[in-house]
């Protein structure tokens, strides 16, 4: 598993580079600043989490668990959710989707967790 969140967290940051990039050249002038802030946030923290992929990988090869593989997983759904809810929500304006972003922040907190734990108990 160590491999796949290591090929996870380089395809992951390729896309937040290209996200951000996007949003950086693309979206400048077509936004809110408003909007362009939030764009930028879900940009910093896909980045954030695409090199704690390579952590779980790390910590996974080290220290192999469940856990570990479990705090991989929810840093790729959160991700997802976090992220992604916020670069739909300012590309839409589907405000709504505001109401899903905790979601993906609380599997962010659930996978440092775990991480955590399987560093604790390796």
């Amino acid at each position: 598993m160590e491999r796949f969140f290591a090929i996870a967290g380089a395809i992951t940051a390729l896309t937040g580079v290209a996200v951000g990039a996007f949003g950086a050249h693309g979206l400048r002038g077509r936004l809110t600043p408003a909007d362009l802030e939030i764009f930028e946030t879900g940009v910093r923290y896909h980045i954030y989490h695409a090199l704690g992929l390579f952590a779980v990988a790390w910590i996974a090869s080290r220290w192999p668990s469940g856990t570990a593989n479990w705090a991989g997983w929810l840093l790729i759904v959160g991700i997802v959710v976090f992220s992604g809810s916020l670069y739909t929500l300012v590309l839409t304006g589907q405000r709504w989707l505001g109401a899903v972003t905790p979601v993906g922040g609380v599997a962010l907190i659930a996978g440092w967790a775990a991480l955590a734990w399987a560093v604790y108990r390796g």
